[in-house]
C-alpha cells in the first residue's frame, strides 16, 4: 500500500524532501548530491524569487511509514504566457525501482497539474533552466556534474511504462584539454577581435566584477538563451539572488567576459573545478566537515572542469566569438592542471554549439531528456 503525502514546504519539511536522495543514492559512486542548503532554498517560496511567476507542490511516496519516493509539480506562468500553453512541470524526482511508487507520485502531480487548469505535463524540470533537468537516459557509468541530474537506469523505463513521450533531449561532451590553444583558434580569434573591436576582460575582485558586470552578465544569459526550450527569463529580483549566490564562489581566472568597443558585454565564459569528488564526501552536508571537503574541491588538485556557461549575443552568434573564450581559458585550464572539461547539457538540435568541440579530442559520454504526457 503506497501513501502519498503532500508536503508543506517547511525548512524541516524539505530537508526530509532532499535528503531522501541521498540516502537513496548512498553509495553510489556515479551520484553528486546537491548540498541541501542550496535545494532547500530552491524549493522554499519564502526565499527562491521564481516562485513570483511560478507555482509548486511537494509529494512524498510512503510504504509502511517509510519514505519510497518524491517529487516536485511546477507551473511556470512566465513561460505558458511567452508561448501560449498550460503546462506544468514535475521534477526533483526519485523512487525506488517499483512501478506501484513511481505511478502513485506522477499520478498525484498530474491530478494536481489538472486541479489547475493544465492540460499537458513535461519533465523532469526545475524552476527556470539555472535549476538541474534532463532524465539521464545514457551515461549512468559516468561521474554526474554539480550541474546535473543523476538517476538510476530504471527511471525512464518507469515513465514510459506511464505514457510519458520524448519531447527533448540534451547531449554531454567530456573534452581532452589540449597542451596549448589550437592554432585554429588562434587564427579565427584574432580575426574577430580585428574585425568587430573585440577585447577579452579579467578580473581579479569579486567586487568590481559583480558591481560591474554583474546585472549585464544575466541580461546577457537572458538574450542568448531565449528562445531555448522552455526558458524562463530571469527576473531583476532573480537576477539579484544569482549574483549574491554564484559570483562570490567563481574563481575569476576561470571567468572571461568579451566587450566591444564601448565596454558592452557581448560573451562571457564560466568554468569551475568540478565539484564533483568533493560533494560526494560532504553528502550534501556543511557541517561538520562538508564545508572543508568544499573548499578543497574549490583550491585543491583537480584534473577536471565544469563548463558551467558560455553566452554569446545573439548578433555576435556563429561569428566566431567562442575562439577568444577558448583563447583565453585554454592557458588557465593547463596552469590548473585540468585535463578535462565537461560541457554539461545541450540540445541535441545544437549542431552549433556542438560543433565547437570539434577541434578538441571528445566523447559524447551522457544524454539526458524531458519526457510530456497530454493531460
Amino acid at each position: 500500500m503506497i501513501e502519498i503525502r503532500k508536503i508543506e514546504p517547511t525548512k524541516g519539511n524539505l530537508k526530509k524532501f532532499t535528503k531522501f536522495q541521498i540516502d537513496l543514492y548512498d553509495g553510489n559512486p556515479y551520484y553528486v548530491p546537491p548540498l541541501i542548503s542550496d535545494d532547500v532554498a530552491t524549493l522554499s517560496p519564502d526565499v527562491n524569487p521564481a516562485f513570483e511567476f511560478c507555482d509548486a507542490a511537494y509529494f512524498m511516496a510512503y510504504r509502511d511509514g517509510k519514505p519510497v519516493g518524491r517529487i516536485a509539480g511546477i507551473i511556470n506562468r512566465q513561460v505558458n504566457e511567452r508561448n501560449n500553453r498550460k503546462n506544468a512541470r514535475f521534477g526533483f524526482i526519485d523512487f525506488i525501482d517499483d512501478p506501484e511508487v513511481s505511478e502513485a507520485l506522477l499520478v498525484a502531480v498530474e491530478n494536481w497539474a489538472r486541479e489547475k487548469g493544465m492540460n499537458r505535463i513535461i519533465g523532469p524540470l526545475g524552476f527556470t533552466d539555472l535549476d538541474h533537468e534532463g532524465m539521464l537516459v545514457e551515461g549512468f557509468q559516468e561521474l554526474s556534474t554539480m550541474a546535473t541530474i543523476y538517476n538510476y537506469s530504471y527511471y525512464p523505463a518507469h515513465l514510459e511504462r506511464l505514457g510519458y513521450k520524448k519531447e527533448s533531449d540534451w547531449v554531454e561532451y567530456l573534452m581532452e584539454v589540449p597542451e596549448s590553444i589550437p592554432d585554429k583558434h588562434n587564427r579565427i580569434a584574432e580575426i574577430v577581435k580585428k574585425k568587430f573591436g573585440l577585447r577579452v576582460l579579467k578580473y581579479t575582485n569579486r567586487k568590481r566584477i559583480k558591481t560591474e558586470y554583474g546585472r549585464a552578465l544575466f541580461h546577457l544569459i537572458n538574450d542568448a538563451y531565449d528562445g531555448l526550450y522552455e526558458y524562463s527569463h530571469l527576473t531583476e529580483r532573480q537576477i539579484d539572488y544569482y549574483i549574491n549566490i554564484y559570483l562570490g564562489l567563481l574563481n575569476l581566472d576561470l571567468v572571461t567576459l568579451i566587450v566591444d568597443k564601448e565596454d558592452q558585454l557581448v560573451g562571457v565564459g564560466i568554468s569551475m573545478p568540478s565539484m564533483s569528488r568533493a560533494l560526494q564526501k560532504s553528502k550534501g552536508r556543511m557541517l561538520p566537515l562538508g564545508w572543508w571537503h568544499l573548499l578543497k574541491g574549490l583550491k585543491g588538485k583537480n584534473d577536471r572542469v565544469d563548463l558551467l556557461l558560455v553566452a554569446v549575443k545573439p548578433e555576435y552568434q556563429n561569428k566566431g566569438v567562442n575562439a577568444l573564450l577558448f583563447q583565453d581559458l585554454i592557458p588557465y585550464y593547463n596552469k590548473y592542471g585540468f585535463k578535462y572539461a565537461e560541457s554539461n547539457p545541450e540540445l541535441e538540435t545544437n549542431a552549433k554549439v556542438q560543433g565547437q568541440w570539434d577541434y578538441f579530442s571528445n566523447r559524447q559520454h551522457r544524454r539526458r531528456r524531458s519526457f510530456y504526457k497530454k493531460l
